[in-house]
């Protein structure tokens, strides 16, 4: 017997049917939503702007909208449909909302290709508020670490990891502080990463998304320098060949204000937060190998002179603008310790003393360093002429890297450490600025991966050459 076919009968939809299919198809993107690899991330911050970061991928728009705290009529966007893949496949945007009201707190929104994204953290920013000639400087505070190893298995050497822990971020995310300094060794480049361009952007792609930074990065402000491993290889100088890529990578990576000078390339930088300004020092753009004997070749350097004389020239602006009670100094090696252990300023002694030296000259005040690279933290003070005031560093090293025992070291006797402050652990540094007037100071806070405050101390204004100018009322 044949088989029957039954024929079903054509049925038109409704015009009702039809609208709601066409909302359907107009509510569903045409391809799927890019992803969002790592961020959002808060760099710099003035009164009227702040920079915040995202990498994405296989994304074809990314849009931030933001408003000020209550005020939903403020909200404003901005849009960036032109990503631009990197070597790693990755899509970086920097987002820079300006005309900001000062002082404010901001909410926003982050979406991707139209989906909006959960983030684990309260999204939102404040601008800095306009205190100068009107209120006492702000109390605040701020992290400085270095020296962020992250295990990557297919591409460390062979044995024990040389990451230790994550629990530093996760700690340091907690802190409450305003924003932190990098102080180099942000992440480390492999043997299998610094021979390549892809390879450069692979590990900066790679570190970045370590979920356990995630807190970190969204809920302070960030600012970085790099030290020879987030530079290229292992006690790079200037004759590395891939070190304009590694620029590029590291200016994609961070928020810094600004990178060098007009003609003269590095991640050198300045800004400011209350009353303190902070000189960000590029140390191997420029720098000769640690290994050239200094006394042979006195001119040896580890900064440059041009990058030198704006160093000194940003101290002289500082100086007359009047409003900063300290000046920090970032870079990546240790400035004042004796020992020519590692790469520190003792081998670039020309360099250090003729810097000392301008200080002197110069009558600039209020000078505290802040260093790495050398696997533990502590603290350093010089004092600069017969009764005059100090100088200090403040050195904070490993976040996570492999840590020594310093404290039984050489370095322990070294003539300008301070007793009981050396830690070879994984921490990182809290300082806290605080005060009115003579009482103006800092509160120095070193905090292990266990949590524990390995010493703490205080740095009052007055021993670092502060004067107050005039009582100020409450």
């Amino acid at each position: 017997m044949g088989a029957k076919v039954r024929q079903a009968a054509s049925v038109m939809p409704s015009p009702r049917c039809l609208l709601l299919a066409l909302l359907v198809l107009l509510s569903c993107p045409a391809f799927p939503a890019g992803t969002l690899v790592s961020g959002p991330m808060l760099g710099y911050r003035a009164k009227r702007e702040v920079l915040l970061w995202l990498e994405t991928k296989d994304a074809g728009q990314v849009r931030l909208d933001y408003w000020v705290t209550g005020q939903p009529a403020t909200r404003q966007s901005l849009e960036n449909s032109a990503l631009v893949r990197t070597p790693a496949g990755g899509q970086v945007t920097h987002f820079r909302p300006g005309l900001l009201e000062m002082g404010a707190t901001y909410e926003y929104e982050l979406r991707i290709d139209g989906v909006r994204q959960e983030l684990p953290f309260p999204a939102r920013f404040t601008t800095m508020a306009q205190w100068e000639w009107r209120a006492p400087p702000p109390d605040f505070k701020f992290l400085v670490g270095s020296c962020a190893y992250l295990n990557d298995p297919p591409y460390d050497r062979p044995g024990q990891p040389y990451g230790r822990t994550l629990e530093t971020f996760r700690l340091a995310g907690e802190s409450g502080a305003d924003f932190m300094v990098w102080l180099g060794d942000n992440w480390y480049y492999r043997e299998a990463d610094f021979d390549s361009v892809s390879g450069l952007w692979y590990r900066a792609q790679h570190d970045r998304a370590v979920p356990e930074l995630r807190q970190l990065f969204g809920r302070m402000h960030h600012y970085a320098v790099w030290d020879d491993h987030d530079y290229g290889p292992n006690d790079s100088n200037w004759s590395y060949e891939y070190k304009e890529e590694a620029l590029k990578v590291f200016r994609a990576y961070w928020g810094n204000p600004s990178y060098g000078e007009p003609g003269q390339p590095g991640v050198y930088h300045k800004f400011y937060w209350g009353d303190a300004a902070f000189m960000l020092m590029d140390n191997h753009w420029y720098r000769d190998a640690a290994s050239l004997n200094q006394d042979l070749h006195p001119e040896k350097s580890q900064w440059g002179r041009r990058q030198l004389e704006w160093l000194k020239q940003s101290l002289l602006q500082a100086q007359e603008l009047r409003h900063f009670t300290f000046k920090f100094i970032a870079t990546g090696n240790q400035m004042l310790q004796t020992a020519p252990r590692g790469e520190p300023h003792e081998l670039y002694r020309r360099e250090r003393e003729e810097l000392l030296q301008f200080l002197v000259e110069n009558e600039i005040t209020g000078v505290v360093f802040l260093t790495g690279d050398v696997h533990h933290s502590g603290l350093y003070r010089r004092r600069l002429s017969d009764g005059g005031p100090w100088v200090y560093e403040i050195t904070s090293s490993p976040l996570s890297s492999d840590s020594w025992d310093v404290a039984r070291s050489a370095k322990a006797q070294d003539p300008h450490v301070l007793k009981d402050t050396l830690v070879g652990d994984q921490n990182f540094v809290t300082v806290q600025v605080g005060g009115r007037d003579a009482d103006r100071a800092l509160t120095i806070t070193c905090t292990d991966k266990q949590g524990v405050d390995r010493f703490t101390y205080t740095l009052k204004a007055t021993e670092l050459g502060y004067r107050p100018r005039r009582a100020r009322t409450p």
